[in-house]
C-alpha cells in the first residue's frame, strides 16, 4: 500500500516533467497523509492540466461519505471490475508526481516498534534524485446540494523482489514514455492501460530507514528522509540500500492536508 509520501522538487522540476501548462507554486512537503489535498496531473481538453485533489477516493455513487471506507489505494489486480474504481479506470486515469513514499513492515511481536521505511528513485551520478509518477484515478463526488469534491487514489501492485522484504504491496510508477498511454483514456482503453499495473524495475528505486517521526503527521521537514540505524531487530529487513543509511541524501506507508 501508500499511506504517506513526499513530494519536494520544485515546481518548476515537476512541471517540467509532468508538461501541464499551469504554474503552481506549492511548499515541499515531506509527510503527505490521507485526506490532505495532493497535485495530481490528468487530460482536460486535449492537454496535461494540473489539479488539487482530496487523498481519498469517494465513487461518484456514494450517498454520504460519511459512511464509506477512505479509498487511498486501488489494488491494480481489480481496478477493471471493483465498483469503486472501474469507471475511473475507464475514463479518469491521473498521475501523482512524487519525490518517494513510506513504508512500515509488520513488527515481529505485538507491540513492538514499527520501522518506516523511505523509497525514492536512485540517485543519479550527481548525487540528486529525479521526481516519479504514481499512477491514479480521480473521481468528482457531487452531494445533495450540488456540492463537489474532487478526489483521488494511488494505484498499487504487488511489490518487486527488493521492495518485497519490507512490505509486498507497492504504488504502481509510470514511467514518462507511457504518460500519455496512462492519461489519455479517450484513446487508450482501461485494458491496454492496465499494462502499465507491474512492479517498478529493481533498477528504479532505493529504500533505506528512516526516523519514527514520520509516523506523526504533524512532522513535516527534510529530517524524515534523513536515514537512520533500524530501531530493533525485530523490525530490521535486508534492502539494498539500506546501507545508504551512512549517507544523508541531498535533496510512507501505512495509516492517516500538501498546501
Amino acid at each position: 500500500m501508500c499511506g504517506r509520501y513526499v513530494i519536494i522538487s520544485t515546481p518548476d522540476a515537476i512541471r517540467a516533467l509532468f508538461g501541464y501548462v499551469e504554474q503552481p507554486n506549492f511548499p515541499p512537503r515531506y509527510n503527505v497523509a490521507p485526506t490532505q489535498p495532493i497535485p495530481i496531473v490528468r487530460l482536460a481538453d486535449g492537454r496535461r492540466s494540473f489539479a488539487l485533489m482530496r487523498w481519498g477516493l469517494i465513487p461518484a455513487w456514494v450517498k454520504d461519505p460519511k459512511g464509506f471506507a477512505l479509498l487511498i489505494n486501488a489494488r491494480g489486480e481489480s481496478v477493471l471490475d471493483k465498483p469503486a474504481f472501474r469507471n475511473a479506470m475507464r475514463r479518469r486515469r491521473c498521475l501523482i508526481p512524487t519525490d518517494g513514499f513510506y513504508e512500515w513492515p509488520a513488527a515481529a511481536n505485538a507491540g513492538a516498534t514499527r520501522q518506516p521505511y523511505f523509497v525514492r528513485a536512485r540517485r543519479g551520478a550527481d548525487g540528486t534524485a529525479p521526481p516519479l509518477a504514481f499512477a491514479g484515478l480521480y473521481e468528482t463526488w457531487t452531494g445533495p446540494n450540488g456540492e463537489e469534491v474532487d478526489t483521488a487514489a494511488i494505484v498499487t501492485t504487488r511489490a518487486n523482489r527488493m521492495l518485497s522484504a519490507v512490505h509486498d504491496r507497492m504504488p504502481v510508477f509510470v514511467a514518462p514514455e507511457a504518460f500519455d498511454m496512462w492519461l489519455n483514456c479517450a484513446d487508450v482503453d482501461a485494458e491496454t492501460a492496465s499494462a502499465l499495473i507491474a512492479p517498478a524495475d529493481e533498477k528504479l528505486l532505493e529504500v533505506y530507514p528512516v526516523s519514527t517521526a514520520v509516523n506523526r503527521v504533524a512532522n513535516d521537514s527534510e529530517a524524515l528522509i534523513a536515514p537512520v540505524p533500524v530501531v530493533s531487530a525485530e523490525s530490521a529487513v535486508s534492502a539494498p540500500a539500506a546501507k545508504a543509511g551512512a549517507n544523508k541524501p541531498k535533496t510512507s506507508d501505512d495509516q492517516p492536508s500538501l498546501l
